[in-house]
């Protein structure tokens, strides 16, 4: 394969495995931008796959699987929401909670539901997300780098993969160029101040959360219905913590968010791509320690290595009025 075709398919990859990253790192950006820290990425994601593909298969509609999905995230957003910010509980127990409540009843219910071990029913064409392809696609094809990039790299994606970009553009104008922006980050750094405005602190919470249950939705449905063609159990695979580590990476900016996650891909798809090469010294690469590339980078920005992040002052407190 000539070199260009291996390096558009590596980033054409890494396109579409960042995907689910950036709508979850997304949601934890709302969330915690908010003040409500949200671990529960992964839970929510996971049911939304379950509900998606599970949805899809019934109806035979990628669009009623991708609703069902975001219903799913929203219900367990609302769970999250009920417990840190009406009865100021701890948000880490809570979120591990929606992890293990998730993990725990998709495949419960994949079992009850459809008798296979915890997957759902094989979906077909018509229950999925399908590729776009833009005007002229094939036609600019021949052109030399221009006709390959447009064709491989630009189109041929499903419409998930379009609006998670698109949702990193409205994510900014929402955050610096609207009035809920400004409420929103000046709740995560000093709800105190918010609430001496006259502007509910658990109102805006909420919207946040309710955002990030929506974000969540749409990454579990790309996962079983776009990237795959069904659900199994356990299929986000810790891409959940993933993105808290891209959201951490990016500082709570969303297009440097975008960014990390992309780089997260690429070593993903990078990953996939080596699996087999012989080093010199070294021989053929186990394909564990490929596979575990994108984790161990995920430790090292955990770590800090890559400089100390600072998350919004108010993140993980409780706020009750009067004692601020």
């Amino acid at each position: 394969m000539p070199s260009l075709e291996i390096v558009l398919s590596v980033l054409d990859s890494s396109v579409r495995l960042a995907v689910p990253l950036v709508f979850a790192a997304l949601a934890g950006l709302y969330s915690e931008r908010s003040g409500v820290v949200d671990i529960g990425l992964e839970g929510k994601m996971l049911a939304a796959a379950f509900a998606a593909a599970a949805a899809a298969g019934v109806t035979q509609s990628a669009w009623l699987g991708l609703c069902a999905g975001v219903a799913a995230s929203c219900a367990l957003a609302l769970v999250h929401g009920f417990a840190c910010i009406t009865h100021k509980g701890d948000h880490i127990v809570s979120g591990m909670a929606v992890n293990i409540l998730a993990f725990g009843l998709t495949v419960i219910l994949g079992v009850a539901w459809f008798a296979q071990g915890g997957r759902t029913p094989f979906l077909g064409s018509e229950a999925r997300f399908g590729a776009l392809v833009f005007p002229g696609a094939d036609a600019v094809a021949p052109l030399p780098l221009l006709g390959p990039v447009y064709r491989e790299l630009l189109s041929g994606h499903n419409i998930l993969v379009y609006l998670a970009f698109a949702c990193v553009g409205a994510t900014a104008w929402a955050l610096y160029r609207t009035r809920f922006g400004l409420r929103l980050r000046a709740v995560g750094e000093n709800p105190a101040a918010v609430d001496t405005a006259g502007i509910s602190v658990a109102f805006l919470r909420y919207r946040a959360v309710l955002i990030c249950g929506i974000l969540c939705g749409f990454a579990g449905a790309y996962l079983s219905t776009a990237q795959g063609a069904a659900f199994i159990s356990g299929m986000t695979a810790g891409k959940g913590f993933i993105a808290l580590a891209a959201m951490i990476f990016g500082k709570w900016r969303p297009w440097p968010v975008l960014s990390a996650c992309l780089l997260f891909g690429f070593f993903e798809a990078s990953a996939a791509h080596i699996q087999g090469v012989s080093l010199p010294l070294v021989g053929a690469v186990p394909v564990q320690a490929v596979q575990a590339l994108p984790y161990l980078f995920t430790v090292v920005i955990l770590a800090g290595f890559f400089g100390a992040a600072v998350a919004p002052r108010a993140a993980g407190k409780p706020y009750t009025r009067g004692e601020h």
